[in-house]
């Protein structure tokens, strides 16, 4: 009469873990014959799936070694029965006691099972013709019986891996842009005190991070690259190209400016007005360029503002060229101390280069108009 024990030898108790492992072993379904290693290839990947460690599975590949077929079979014997001195030596010199710790990891985890004889000693029956009839030792069924669910929780393992990868990317990427904008606003003087927030971040991806963690560090940079384009202005319309209505838009803002405009000389190459008058006239300057101490410093933040109000190098080439670059650099601060109600800041200066090339416009009203109270 052959009877498959279920408990373990000597004084260790019954557990849960050993019976759901027995269960395993005893499963008795249509198993398709799978390559061995590939399944220690998928538990290895999801070892962490089934608390399993790097040293329980060196076991548990030591255990492997003993099935002299490649493929784990329904019909194939799969107890194998090493000595410990045995089973040792194929663990490169593990010690049994450790031995003892990580084939227990393997028991508790439900992919080994224990067939301990009546002694607890591992060994094997034959029959006359010498084929194995029966083996006490440690029985490899359930690798077989759980390869789907192994081989799955591989597979979302790797998927997992792969998306924190890419979260991962997409922070260090959106991490950088938030840098650069950062020091460019700061060349501005118009950051919005964005360093320190990206300091804690960057000291936050030098740890091993889950994909919430990760996620919720997105979420930080985008707060703060929203409030850099917000102080830069990245969010300005870009040029139309419809300069009637955006200059339509203006008269109606400024008649009695564009009325004395329209009375002024103009072509001016010089300074057309005291710097000091134009800084007073256009406080918004303060916040792109703290430091303005000549028109020199002032065509230099012109440059840098006709750039984050969406103004092309082409569009600002030409009311250099019309203007002068000093009336240029006014006009420029005039449009940005107005930038709110400006629809299209590039259109606008469009406009006025062609007023001034035909010598009805220069800046000196626009600044005029700003000092104006009734503005």
């Amino acid at each position: 009469m052959h009877h498959v024990s279920l408990t373990p030898f000597g004084c260790q108790p019954v557990t849960a873990a050993i019976l759901a492992g027995q269960r395993h072993a005893q499963a008795r379904p249509a198993l398709p014959a799978i390559d061995k290693w590939s399944v220690f290839s998928a538990l290895r990947t999801a070892r962490a799936r089934f608390d399993l460690g790097d040293r329980d599975l060196s076991v548990l590949y030591a255990l492997l070694t003993f099935l002299p077929a490649r493929e784990l079979a329904e019909d194939a014997p799969l107890v194998v029965f090493p000595s410990n001195a045995t089973l040792s030596e194929r663990a490169h010199g593990m010690p049994e006691s450790t031995l003892r710790r990580h084939i227990a990891a393997l028991v508790r985890a439900g992919v080994v099972a224990r067939r301990d004889s009546p002694n607890g000693k591992r060994y094997a029956h034959r029959d006359r013709s010498g084929a194995l009839a029966q083996a006490f030792g440690f029985d490899l069924r359930p690798l077989l019986v759980r390869a789907a669910e192994i081989a799955e929780a591989a597979h979302e393992v790797e998927a997992e891996a792969e998306a924190l990868s890419r979260a991962r990317t997409t922070l260090v990427l959106r991490l950088r842009d938030a840098t650069k904008l950062a020091a460019y606003a700061r060349s501005l003087g118009q950051d919005p005190d964005s360093e320190p927030r990206l300091i804690l971040i960057r000291r936050a991806l030098r740890r091993r991070l889950a994909a919430d963690e990760l996620l919720a560090l997105c979420r930080q940079v985008d707060a703060i690259l929203s409030d850099i384009h917000r102080a830069l202005h990245l969010g300005a319309e870009e040029p139309s190209g419809n300069d009637s209505q955006n200059e339509r838009h203006h008269t109606s803002s400024e008649p009695d400016s564009l009325e004395s405009e329209k009375r002024e000389e103009a072509g001016q190459t010089e300074p057309p007005l005291p710097l000091a008058l134009v800084l007073k006239a256009c406080p918004e300057l303060s916040h792109y360029a703290p430091d303005l101490r000549s028109w020199r410093d002032l065509c230099g933040a012109a440059a840098r503002i006709t750039v984050m109000m969406g103004i092309t190098p082409q569009t600002w080439a030409e009311a250099q060229r019309t203007m002068g670059s000093e009336a240029a650099a006014v006009t420029v601060a005039a449009i940005l101390q107005r930038f709110s109600r400006i629809r299209n800041p590039g259109g606008y200066l469009r406009n006025l280069s062609r007023r001034a090339a035909e010598g009805a416009f220069s800046p000196g009203p626009m600044v005029m108009a700003l000092l104006s109270p009734a503005r």
